[in-house]
């Protein structure tokens, strides 16, 4: 038997999880070998998968898509590729029933570039295409001997039915232009850096936070699963010692239901599987069994070396210790997930922090430079294109000037909210990739307005809001949501000036104004919602001292002021921040502050020093201030970690201030 040995391999998909694997086991063992990592960073890829190989000479990263004909050119000119590793595709059977889309662009269009590059440079000596069991279709229940490698291919679901018709593509360019492929089809896999959609670690998620374990139909659903670090041994092999031309089952006779694991789970945990395990909803179509027969890889050398129980084990320790690894994740671990996949992705950080970048580089030792693709002379069309509710509010028209200034295609939307036939039509008309949900009632000109017009404020912040959501939700669409954090106040837990702030997860306590009651009641239905992400605004700030929404406007216009310290929200550094989440996809609560807390005081002071020397202002007490008002005002200190750790150079509340609102408009000798 010959053996193959590589020098310089591309591996696509690598900051995902199989591939991830792979690539660290090569750069770890052959440090003669290059290895040239090139993944889009999509939701279920991250740079941290990678830390093992990050100090590596041998290792470098690349950020951009396979579907991009110049950059897949580039590296493997650049480079020197001779062997190339194809993991990259959307590999989640749940998202292909509702995005399916996506799954024919990334699995066979990305597949067919990367196959007309190798024939366009004629270098490649390997090209390895990982492909699935589950092309194979349903294995009878009763069989005794698994699908081999001639097996018809009989696909049931759109993930499975694209990664059928890539490998009909690799198949053909090994025929017709003598390409050397060879192509793997895999059991399910576990273990560590798994993205949380997928059945295990979504199970030991959920049993970390104590919730029931989802189970679609009855859980008699056979698999076969694989520990991670086998799999990678297995290719490992193939690479080595694979024949051109061939396929390769990598698989395991050791079947298990789905209820079976759920329960071993709740063994390991040591809970009530009785009451754990909760059955839902099937999939549309949903496959009884895989099964393989594997004898060929094994007439390679390869065996399965970790049980089920000690794999297990290793994963449940593995998510035990990184359980913010993925981040929010919230909207994969509901029972029928939708992780809407958008383009440019996310670029998580091997320091754990996220950015949104476009198809470029990034690598952790040498940088390089991705050619520009021949249309220079011409702007890059955008790959978003925004609806946004709330034309004529404060936020909704900056949100409009942002798109402007960033080339964000836009259209406002032109429905009520409340009139689901009227979103239906503009989603029809505008075929956004991200809604913005900025309209709503806060009262005219405050919050005392809603006490006289409840069902005014009803219809639009809760009926209105709720109708949108789900109407985003059927047609596969993040909405973002423009709430507000007014709807705490400081109490014995969280005390004014002890710097407790209030987390996304807590509870609302305030419902001084029936505003605020009404924003507390619909961000709680907005929950069940695992395609929103909710943006909690605090006393909105702009650079525009004009503005009379402006907090800053409000109070020095005021005859008296309170004097509390609370979290604020500066819209010149934070709105564009919005759109960056809606880009990665961010989902559930976000307290959309800036760090800290700063008092009326503070502000007004800041205002003499920069805006106007000869300001004066009165202070009154809360008792006072209820003399004159409808509605108390809610109080608080919001925490911003969350959003602090998604966006590190956000500032502090004080130092943002300056940065955007007073330095802009300094009209003194403070300059």
């Amino acid at each position: 038997m010959a053996m193959y040995t590589p020098k310089n391999i591309l591996i696509t998909g690598a900051a995902g999880f199989i591939a991830s694997h792979v690539a660290n086991r090569l750069i770890r063992n052959y440090p003669d070998y290059k290895i040239v990592v090139l993944d889009k960073l999509d939701y279920c890829s991250n740079l941290k998968n990678l830390l093992p190989s990050k100090s590596s000479p041998n290792f470098k990263f690349v950020k951009g898509d396979i579907g991009s004909a110049d950059l897949v050119n580039f590296l493997l000119i650049t480079e020197s590729i001779d062997t190339i590793m194809h993991f990259a595709a959307q590999t989640h059977v749940d998202n292909s029933f509702g995005n399916s889309f996506e799954f024919t662009k990334n699995n066979i269009y990305g597949t067919h570039v990367l196959l007309e590059a190798c024939k366009v440079t004629g270098q490649i000596r390997r090209f390895i295409h990982v492909s699935t069991d589950e092309v194979y279709g349903e294995t009878e229940e009763d069989a005794v001997v698994g699908n081999h490698e001639a097996s018809q291919l009989l696909p049931t679901n759109p993930y499975s039915a694209t990664k059928a018709g890539a490998e009909m593509l690799v198949m053909a360019y090994g025929r017709s232009y003598g390409l050397p492929v060879i192509t793997t089809r895999g059991n399910n896999v576990y273990g560590p850096n798994q993205f949380p959609e997928k059945l295990i670690p979504k199970f030991i998620l959920l049993a970390m936070r104590g919730k029931p374990l989802p189970i679609h139909g009855d859980g008699s659903n056979v698999r076969s699963y694989l520990y991670c670090e086998d799999v990678a041994e297995a290719f490992e092999v193939i690479l080595h010692k694979g024949e051109v031309g061939h396929v390769y089952n990598i698989g395991t006779k050791r079947e298990r239901r789905v209820i079976d694991v759920a329960e071993d789970i709740c063994r390991l945990f040591s809970i009530d599987p009785e009451t754990s395990i909760k059955f839902v909803e099937n999939r549309p179509f949903n496959d009884q069994r895989y099964f393989l027969d594997d004898q060929k890889l094994k007439d390679l050398g390869w065996s399965e070396r970790t049980t089920w129980d000690e794999g297990l084990k290793k994963t449940i320790e593995w998510y035990t210790k990184n359980p913010d690894w993925w981040g929010d994740v919230s909207g994969a671990l509901l029972p029928h997930p939708r992780m809407l996949m958008m383009p440019g992705g996310i670029e998580r950080h091997f320091d754990g922090s996220e950015e949104e970048k476009s198809e470029t580089y990034v690598s952790s030792n040498t940088r390089m430079l991705v050619p520009p693709t021949k249309s220079t002379n011409s702007p890059r069309k955008s790959t978003y294109k925004f609806l946004i509710y709330g034309r004529t509010g404060w936020i909704g028209g900056l949100l409009g000037k942002l798109c402007e200034k960033q080339g964000i295609p836009f259209e406002y939307g032109k429905g009520r909210l409340e009139d689901r036939s009227s979103l239906l039509a503009d989603i029809q008309n505008v075929k956004p990739t991200h809604v913005f949900n900025a309209a709503g009632v806060t009262g005219r000109p405050n919050v005392d307005w809603c006490e006289s017009h409840k069902p005014e404020v009803i219809r639009a912040n809760v009926a209105g809001t709720l109708t949108l959501a789900g109407v985003c939700r059927e047609q596969g669409l993040l909405l973002v949501n423009y709430a507000t954090g007014c709807i705490f106040e400081y109490d014995a837990a969280h005390p004014e000036g002890s710097g407790i702030g209030y987390k996304e997860e807590d509870k609302p306590n305030f419902i001084g104004s029936f505003y605020s009651k009404t924003k507390a009641m619909v961000e709680e239905l907005l929950r069940e919602y695992d395609n929103v992400c909710t943006l909690r605004v605090r006393m909105p700030i702009s650079s525009d001292l004009n503005n009379p929404r402006n907090f800053i406007t409000k109070i020095s216009r005021y005859n008296k002021v309170v004097n509390i310290p609370n979290s604020m929200t500066i819209l010149d550094e934070l709105l564009p921040i919005s759109l960056e989440m809606a880009k990665r996809n961010l989902r559930g609560i976000w307290n959309f502050t800036n760090p800290g807390v700063v008092s009326h005081n503070e502000i007004l002071e800041m205002y003499k020093k920069y805006v106007d020397p000869k300001f004066k202002w009165q202070n009154f007490t809360l008792e006072e201030q209820a003399k004159v008002i409808v509605a108390p005002r809610s109080n608080n200190e919001m925490d911003a970690t969350k959003l602090k750790n998604e966006f590190p150079e956000l500032l502090p509340i004080k130092e943002s201030l300056i940065k955007y609102v007073f330095e802009p408009n300094k009209k003194t000798s403070a300059e």
